[in-house]
């Protein structure tokens, strides 16, 4: 064999192993992109921002209408449709339609600086009631106590969760129309609209908050 064909039968067996050695797994091997899990998305409340959904997907909550809130707080305060219409007509025309509705009791007392306490179910479309507490002190001009069944109305209230907080009330948000008490408390966007029923509303002594939670607190503070 001369020289120049052991040269080429060299370099093909040296093309030939290097070809092998980079088909094997290792350190050495051919680079490969590696994959990462993808983010998770955010949900985000587009309307409300400081509000996100608890859950992935969850779709906003669907408001109720006028005829629904009408039907509702007659039924349950045990007025006439006129006296009910006509309180929830001042409520949708300052804040339209409410995300959520409370429907409970409450008793309250005074002596120039006192204490309101109730218990009620709030009520979401295409979700279960669920049992709530509030309790809160308040200061006004009255003397006395009263008990009296109370509708609350939620606005902006995507989901139960956030229910559970101090609102204070807003200054000069009191009124009676049709002989139902109509007051706004409100934190962030969530505004409550309760709507009372009974003798001794008590609408002067709303100057306070009320603290909601998921059970009875007897400390009003």
């Amino acid at each position: 064999m001369d020289r120049r064909t052991l040269i080429v039968s060299g370099l093909a067996t040296l093309g030939a192993a290097g070809a092998a050695k980079a088909q094997e797994p290792g350190q050495n091997g051919p680079y490969q992109t590696p994959t990462y899990p993808a983010s998770p998305p955010a949900y985000p409340n587009q309307n409300y921002p400081n509000q996100t959904y608890p859950n992935p997907g969850e779709a906003p909550a669907e408001p109720f209408t006028r005829e629904e809130m009408v039907n509702n707080v007659s039924d349950f305060l045990g007025v006439t449709a006129e006296a009910a219409g006509g309180a929830i007509e001042r409520v949708f025309r300052d804040n339209g339609r409410p995300t959520a509705y409370i429907a409970g009791q409450e008793a309250s007392g005074a002596i120039s600086v006192g204490a309101r306490y109730g218990k009620g179910l709030l009520y979401m479309k295409n979700r279960a009631p669920l049992e709530v507490y509030w309790q809160g002190p308040s200061v006004g001009w009255d003397l006395g106590g009263n008990a009296s069944r109370v509708f609350t109305l939620c606005y902006n209230l995507q989901y139960p969760e956030i229910l559970f907080q101090r609102f204070p009330g807003v200054e000069g948000a009191a009124y009676l129309v049709g002989g139902l008490g109509v007051n706004y408390l409100q934190s962030d966007e969530v505004i409550l609209a309760p709507i009372r029923a009974g003798v001794g509303l008590r609408l002067g002594a709303n100057i306070g908050y009320l603290g909601f939670s998921r059970k009875r607190r007897t400390w009003p503070f």
